[in-house]
């Protein structure tokens, strides 16, 4: 009867198991820089905001 046999399932198993550390590690690395990158798109929009409000200020303290 040949087979694979405990020592190759526990192999099998352990291949499973890194295969899926390193798919898991690549998505939260992706959310990682996704969330981010949200972030970051977010600031700009407050900045560019601010922007706008300073210069309207400014040329209502010019009138």
């Amino acid at each position: 009867m040949s087979g694979i046999g405990v020592p190759g399932l526990i192999l099998l198993v352990v291949v499973a198991l890194i295969i899926l550390f390193v798919v898991s590690f690549v998505y939260f690395i992706r959310s990682l820089l996704r969330n981010s990158r949200e972030r970051r798109d977010g600031l700009k929009q407050i900045e560019e905001k601010l922007d706008r409000l300073i210069e309207q200020q400014e040329h209502k303290n010019t009138k």
